[in-house]
């Protein structure tokens, strides 16, 4: 009896391949899924320094509207994220029923959410803006308020893509979670030029492109939700329950934590450099207040973009972690975090040798333009 259930369960290689082929397999492809989640802001704010009509004011309001995307992020992780861990530790214990209704809940939770954070973003958009930085000077945060507008609208199909992300990896397509991601960044650096450049539509134009590829990624996710084949969703599976949410919320809480750390350093950073910038001679007058604010901004993505693979090789085994504890392997579960732990340190001493020893490169993608 207990074989025919290892067998009737769904993902069973996550419990006897190679814990490193498991860690490549997922871990790789969720790497790509967040350094294209990332690129979404980098490709804006590479067009937007190189655009002469916008250059270091365009890029200072990029750096403003940056971390309040990162919000959205956080959100959404620790929804998606938490499921994800959730749904793998069901799967590993043969719990199908919970791992379909907590898909459900988790999609729920995530329109709601998405939902509420739109609504404020736009009742509160003055507010907000000024709390991380944007009355460095008047024409920053007028293309501050311009970029956030449409940005905001865009929240709920971002933080549907991005929370339905990790639960697709938990369903055993890590691929797909890939390239659904990737197909939204493509149409997003398509986009971009055709709307700064052509149309000349400013930083409405940036934030066009951003949400158009956003719509793609969370269509996709959509798609693949309604036809997956590991698990299959039922009217029952949207129907909230407490004691699931509680159960995987917990789990998404240190991926939500993670991303708040660098919106509170972003908007502690924007408004140091606001008062203390005033005080340089230079800078302190209105015509150069944003090039501080502006530079910053370039560092911080190059910083997103080693962020993104150090969390990426971590959450991109959430599945392979959370299936195993399930299935009672434990000494699985320690193996991969072992593995990890290597990994991280080796990311994190090849960003400190590229950034001691080719410090320029990285930011010449971001040359402005139009400095006064």
């Amino acid at each position: 009896m207990e074989v025919l259930k290892r067998e009737e369960k769904s993902n069973a290689f996550l419990e006897t391949e190679p814990v490193g082929k498991l860690m490549g397999r997922y871990g790789i492809p969720c790497i790509i899924s967040l350094l294209v989640a990332a690129l979404y802001n980098i490709v804006d704010q590479i067009f937007i320094a190189n655009a002469s009509y916008l250059g270091s004011y365009g890029n200072a309001a990029n750096t403003v509207v940056f971390p309040l995307t990162v919000v959205a992020l956080a959100a959404a992780v620790l929804i998606g994220d938490g499921c994800c861990a959730y749904v793998s530790i069901c799967l590993g214990a043969n719990e199908r029923d919970n791992a379909h209704r907590s898909i459900g809940n988790a999609v729920v939770l995530c329109v709601m959410g998405s939902l509420v954070l739109t609504a404020i973003y736009l009742i509160f958009q003055e507010p907000i803006l000024t709390m991380f930085g944007g009355r460095v000077n008047d024409e920053t945060f007028r293309q501050s308020k311009e970029y956030f507008f449409y940005i905001s609208l865009g929240i709920p199909f971002y933080m549907f893509g991005q929370a339905m992300n990790p639960v697709i990896r938990s369903a055993g397509s890590p691929g797909f979670a890939m390239v659904s991601t990737l197909a939204g960044a493509v149409v997003n650096i398509i986009l971009d030029p055709v709307f700064i450049f052509i149309f000349k539509w400013g930083m409405m134009g940036a934030a066009a492109a951003t949400v158009a590829g956003q719509i793609l990624t969370a269509l996709l996710a959509g798609w693949y939700l309604h036809d997956m084949k590991t698990i299959r969703l039922q009217k029952d599976s949207f129907v909230l329950r407490g004691s699931l949410i509680s159960r995987f919320i917990p789990l998404g809480i240190c991926s939500l934590l993670s991303q708040v750390s660098l919106v509170a350093a972003m908007a502690a950073l924007n408004n140091m450099i606001r008062e203390y910038g005033a005080m340089d001679p230079i800078f302190g007058q209105p015509e150069y207040a944003q090039i501080p604010m502006a530079v910053v901004g370039i560092v911080m993505k190059f910083f997103q973009i080693v962020i993104s693979i150090a969390m990426g090789l971590a959450a991109g085994c959430i599945p392979v972690v959370g299936y195993n504890i399930g299935a009672g392997r434990k000494d699985r579960a320690r193996e991969l975090f072992n593995h990890l732990l290597f990994a991280e340190v080796a990311v994190g001493a090849a960003a400190l040798l590229i950034v001691e020893l080719f410090p320029g490169q990285p930011m010449r993608a971001f040359i402005i333009r139009n400095l006064p």
